[in-house]
């Protein structure tokens, strides 16, 4: 089926720029987009439906490229603790921090996990969400990972989004191997990853390289077995202390590195060349009040392409808005709203390994895309919170969230 969508105007987001189209169409043919460009160059098509976006702003449908969104339990008791003056360090002493998560996710059943993150999942939809990535990690034995990914590949069958699973069993070190964190490492790559790839859960794979996690050695391991798995590599590095993370996911070709308040200018020398993306998460910069900020200049100057995502988890950055976060890399990392709204779309999208096909609206790609009643694109992070009326699009097919 063709569809004409007319009278609009477009942010392309073609080569990370906005790319504006004034007085704009698009044609789609099924889940493609067939032609996009000025309404007055496109000849009379043959379609089979046309909607009139009444001079809305298309842009591409925005990308979560890092999200914890499967998950048990629930940590605002923490939030309060901590604002009263209880340490992070106490509340782990008591059982708090990600051990209670892995508790609660470990105790809740798979209908109960779905149920929950499905709640989540609902309110990135309606703020113009229609790619987003989920990671595992909580679970931290086979069984509970096996569990937390299954559900994952249920909300991507049953949700109207375009779902990526994660598996980042090297997130933590669960308690049943307490001082023996290589060996938790040799189970990761002997044991639980091979098991969960052979059974499909598996687009990609993330690790913790931080002091209070997995040191470089051990992230390396993990991998190598994707590497023999065929499987892209994602990092967590630079969050709160510089260990050459990022530099150790280029040299494996690692599909991103995330956080990176901590990297150096040589990290980003070895992103830039490797082709790996800087994921920041002002969400979680902005909860745990950071003051170190990412290198942006060195970003910037080196080439890295920058994205920007949720981090959508129960302990650090508990968003629920992707559009929230254009706001807060503008205003606390001081990116620019075109470098922001890139950092959704194009940026996030090779993120994930999928720029081929989403992240922009041109010719032969996926026809996911939004029409905001906004008078810029720079509203888009101009705006704090808020519902901004919009229809959202994807594959082709105008969607009810």
């Amino acid at each position: 089926m063709k569809t004409l969508w007319k009278n609009c105007h477009i942010a392309s987001m073609a080569h990370g720029k906005y790319s504006i189209i004034e007085d704009a169409a698009i044609v789609t043919s099924g889940a493609l987009i067939e032609w996009i460009g000025p309404q007055a160059a496109l000849a009379e098509p043959e379609h089979d439906n046309c909607i009139d976006l009444d001079g809305a702003w298309v842009t591409p449908g925005l990308i979560d490229c890092h999200t914890h969104t499967v998950f048990g339990g629930n940590r605002s008791g923490e939030f309060e603790q901590r604002l009263q003056g209880v340490s992070y360090a106490e509340i782990a002493a008591a059982g708090g921090g990600i051990a209670s998560t892995v508790r609660a996710t470990r105790a809740a059943s798979e209908d109960e996990l779905y149920a929950s993150a499905e709640r989540r999942l609902r309110h990135l939809l309606k703020d113009g969400v229609t790619t987003v990535e989920m990671k595992s990690g909580y679970g931290l034995d086979l069984e509970n990972e096996r569990k937390i990914l299954r559900v994952i590949r249920r909300l991507g069958n049953t949700q109207p989004v375009t779902v990526r699973a994660t598996c980042l069993a090297a997130h933590a070190l669960p308690p049943e191997y307490a001082d023996r964190a290589d060996d938790y490492i040799n189970h990761i790559c002997n044991d639980m990853l091979p098991a969960l790839a052979a059974e499909g859960l598996v687009d990609a794979v993330d690790a913790f390289c931080e002091y209070l996690a997995f040191s470089p050695a051990q992230v390396e391991q993990v991998f190598i077995t994707a590497g023999q798995l065929a499987l892209p590599v994602k990092l967590h590095a630079e969050q709160l202390s510089s260990l050459g993370g990022s530099s150790l996911a280029a040299r494996y070709k690692a599909l991103s590195a995330d956080h990176l308040e901590f990297m150096t200018e040589d990290d980003a020398i070895a992103m830039a060349a490797a082709g790996t993306v800087a994921v920041l998460l002002p969400g979680a910069f902005y909860f745990l009040r950071e003051t170190q900020l990412p290198p942006m200049d060195a970003l910037r100057k080196h080439g890295v392409p920058i994205a920007i995502a949720t981090d959508l988890n129960p302990g650090t950055s508990p968003g629920l808005s992707l559009r929230l976060m254009l706001n807060m890399a503008c205003t606390l990392f001081r990116m620019t709203p075109e470098e922001a709204l890139a950092g959704v779309t194009l940026n996030a999208a090779r993120a994930l390994g999928m720029s081929a096909t989403h992240g922009s609206l041109e010719v032969g790609k996926v026809a996911d895309f939004v029409a905001w009643n906004i008078e810029r694109p720079a509203d888009l992070a101009y705006w704090l919170g808020g519902d901004l009326d919009k229809r959202i699009v994807r594959h082709g097919v105008e969607s009810s969230i």
